[in-house]
């Protein structure tokens, strides 16, 4: 059984899914996930998007759509009885779905592992009671859930074998039919729509400032999966910009750009990664936001700098995040010692990440687990 929420769940269980084939071309699947899971020929009892949602008030609306298929994936399990079942992030949900399929005696592996060092501590419990092995894709996670008694073991980052090889941005330019020679700016609004109308109109305007102190710009804006496009195009309609829009590839995108301006989150990470200057915004309901604060217990919120351990990446959250303050924040990296400064703290945060094959990993974790069986 495998169950992933959201695009980036998604691809993480397809990678994990195309390595336990190919150590064993017998197995065979169920759960909920994508289109990237489905490709796999994962028979799908749910789709991700059935529950994909970001922030408390955003939650409410889909509860009881989300408990109906809680229950729809408990009752496949107990009718099938998996050899095992992985279940990637999304802890709201997951972690209820762990303690049904613990009673029916199914072994439990958790790829992605729950924030429980940044808020919600309480988590840890309920992962030491109900989950076999964790495996954690931040290299500062392992010891933390260990000296908790969770069986927790670092695996490597996903993200570093989907990364396309970092390579000069005139080539990926060309990829993309980009001009070679004018400044390039990669506009990342998020991939979830609440995402995109908090975020989009303020990325707008800051596209439009940028062009105005870059004569010839070219902004590039990836269109993540399951978007509608137009929620996309629609904001920069009248914005004197023209973006050229992108159909996923956000790597690239980036890896094509002198600067980016990024919504917080994995996707920050992946332009960490291919060695571009990035600022990370967010915002959240106000609601969302003050819950948060008072219970959050990290410095920062972009992964980057958490990986770091210090401000690498200038992040702008909630009412910081404005056009004049994100501007600001993108000007010294165009160019300079800022510029040289925060590529040579990615050079450490890549460096603490070591190497790829966390798919194969995660493979080998999820087969030993059946090996009992």
């Amino acid at each position: 059984m495998v169950v992933a929420g959201e695009a980036s769940g998604d691809q993480h269980a397809a990678a994990v899914v195309a390595a336990l084939r190919q150590r064993d071309p017998s197995l065979r699947f169920f759960g909920m996930g994508g289109p990237r899971l489905g490709a796999q020929g994962v028979e799908l009892v749910h789709g991700a998007h059935e529950i994909s949602v970001m922030g408390i008030v955003e939650v409410l609306p889909k509860v009881p759509r989300i408990w109906r298929v809680l229950g729809d994936l408990a009752r496949a399990a107990e009718e099938r009885r998996p050899a095992a079942a992985l279940l990637i992030d999304v802890p709201d949900f997951n972690l209820r779905l762990a303690k049904r399929l613990k009673r029916l005696g199914i072994p439990i592996a958790w790829y992605v592992a729950p924030m429980a060092w940044a808020w919600r501590e309480s988590r840890v419990e309920q992962l030491r009671e109900r989950v076999d092995q964790l495996l954690c894709i931040l290299p500062f996670e392992e010891k933390f859930f260990r000296d908790r008694g969770v069986a927790a073991t670092y695996v490597g980052s996903p993200v570093l074998e989907q990364m396309p090889p970092v390579k000069p941005a005139s080539e990926f330019r060309a990829q993309l039919g980009l001009a070679p020679d004018r400044p390039t700016l990669a506009v990342l609004p998020g991939s979830r729509r609440s995402e995109l109308s908090r975020l989009l109109p303020t990325l707008v305007e800051v596209a439009r400032r940028q062009a105005q102190l870059h004569p010839g710009l070219q902004v590039v804006v990836p269109i993540a999966s399951g978007l509608p496009p137009e929620q996309v195009r629609r904001p920069f309609e009248g914005s004197g910009v023209t973006p050229r829009f992108i159909d996923g590839q956000a790597p690239e995108v980036v890896g094509a750009a002198d600067v980016a301006v990024v919504a917080s989150g994995t996707a920050t990470l992946e332009a960490a990664l291919m060695h571009r200057p990035l600022v990370a915004v967010y915002r959240v309901s106000p609601v969302t936001y003050l819950v948060g604060r008072t219970m959050l217990k990290i410095p920062f919120v972009c992964l980057v700098n958490l990986l770091a351990g210090r401000r690498v990446v200038p992040e702008l959250l909630q009412g910081d995040a404005t056009p004049e303050a994100i501007v600001a924040a993108l000007e010294p990296l165009w160019s300079g010692p800022a510029r040289t400064a925060l590529l040579d703290g990615l050079d450490e945060v890549r460096a603490k990440l070591g190497q790829p094959g966390a798919a194969g990993r995660v493979a080998d974790a999820v087969l030993k687990l059946t090996s009992g069986r």
